[in-house]
């Protein structure tokens, strides 16, 4: 028996050395990247629709086979997840973005300036952009990133001022898997794609992560304090992420 267990843990933890298993999702290869990890008991998947692979976190003994057949026994709801994705938005000349929740229309001319200016027009919010067409999708999302910033932490210091907290430092990335996160360091990381979402939405995830400064879990004690220090419907700010959160997720990809 202890021969036998050694011989599934060499096997299992040599697997990650191989190059990654592809399966046939309704005719078209998908990657399934594997992770291994002593925090995990048992096997968890995730359907990665922009990059349309699938990621495995699994304990480290293991073997891959486990991950094919857990794979395997999930196909048709993988195949749905990728099937109703939301295309990807591409941000040129014509095209939408949100801002604060509300659509702004990419107007693209050469002769303008290459800053990003944001204007009230006729028909709503536009955004004008200068210089190279093929730059305007990158200048749009580093716009939207740097004006994201004083945003939250406008955010951040009236909630720690309500929750009697030290304002912590604020890091602002581009994380798929999460909105936001606080860390025992003190610091308050943050999706820049929150900045498209209606403000209630944003500030929900702002005063959660707050809240966490106080309660690093998800106790009754925690949701208590959380709602003390939100104006808004937690529950409906999740349930916009949950409908609209991988559209976010496809800007500018």
């Amino acid at each position: 028996m202890l021969d036998r267990l050694k011989t599934i843990l060499s096997s299992s933890l040599s697997d990650p050395k191989a190059g990654d298993p592809v399966v046939d999702i309704e005719g078209q290869p998908v990657p399934v990247r594997i992770r291994r990890t002593s925090q995990a008991r048992r096997i968890s998947m995730r359907a990665d629709t922009i990059k349309r692979e699938i990621r495995i976190t699994m304990p480290v003994y293991a073997p891959t086979a486990a991950a094919l057949d857990f794979v395997a026994q999930k196909r048709q709801w993988i195949a749905t997840r990728f099937e109703t994705a939301p295309a990807v938005a591409k941000l040129g000349h014509g095209a939408h973005v949100a801002y604060l929740g509300e659509p702004h229309r990419i107007t693209w001319n050469v002769g303008n300036s290459r800053s990003v200016a944001r204007v009230e027009g006729a028909e709503g919010f536009e955004l004008h952009v200068g210089g190279p067409e093929e730059l305007v999708g990158p200048r749009i999302i580093r716009w939207l990133r740097e004006a994201a910033r004083p945003v939250y932490a406008h955010d951040i210091s009236e909630y720690c001022g309500k929750a009697g907290e030290i304002t912590p430092a604020l890091a602002i990335g581009d994380p798929r898997s999460r909105w936001g996160s606080c860390s025992s360091r003190g610091t308050i990381s943050l999706s820049w794609r929150l900045i498209m979402a209606p403000p209630f939405v944003r500030r929900s995830v702002i005063a959660h992560e707050v809240a966490h400064m106080r309660h690093m879990d998800h106790s009754p004690a925690f949701y208590a304090w959380f709602e003390e220090l939100f104006e808004g419907d937690r529950k409906a700010a999740d349930r916009w992420l949950k409908a609209h959160g991988s559209a976010l997720q496809l800007v500018g990809r």
